[in-house]
């Protein structure tokens, strides 16, 4: 997949639809990415995250290494500016900083947009999700205990959040 830096940030559009549920399911398999247990269609996917919040890395060769999609936590008017974000990276493409600059991106449309928190819930034991995050600005509010069964089993999920400067 190439080496650091060989990469851009570009719209996560229908063409990177295949490749982008692969990573998720490849994410789903290592058990420490998301209570999901299988990754949702395309349409599914298109459907539920919000447009201009959703970015994908590419290498020189248009293959997807990670991506970025956020989703509203709630129709109330008062939670207009919070979304709920995921990112997930392929695992040949970690240690490129491809998670950084996702968040980066994700960073700057929810800003243009006027959105003024992006949060998230990660298990504990991703570790270096947690340390990505914390890198990029976000900050743990605090952890959900026995939140939800994941294969039969209770998680805790620590909340992250990141409160835009920009927007007041």
């Amino acid at each position: 997949m190439g080496t650091a830096g060989e990469y851009r940030i570009a719209a996560l559009d229908a063409e990177h639809g295949q490749q982008v549920l692969t990573i998720y399911r490849l994410g789903i398999d290592e058990g420490h990415a998301t209570f999901e247990t299988t990754a949702p269609t395309w349409e599914e996917f298109h459907a539920a995250k919000l447009r201009q919040h959703r970015h994908v890395a590419l290498d020189d060769s248009g293959r997807v290494l990670g991506r970025v999609a956020a989703v509203p936590v709630s129709d109330r008017c008062a939670y207009a500016g919070v979304v709920e974000h995921s990112v997930y990276v392929h695992p040949e493409a970690r240690g490129r900083r491809v998670g950084s600059a996702l968040l980066r991106a994700l960073t700057g449309s929810t800003e243009a947009a006027g959105i003024w928190t992006i949060q998230s819930g990660i298990f504990p034991e991703n570790t270096s999700s947690l340390a990505l995050h914390q890198r990029v600005g976000f900050r743990v509010i605090g952890t959900r205990e026995r939140i939800g069964r994941h294969h039969g089993v209770w998680r805790d999920v620590v909340l992250v959040e990141r409160r835009s400067p920009l927007v007041a």
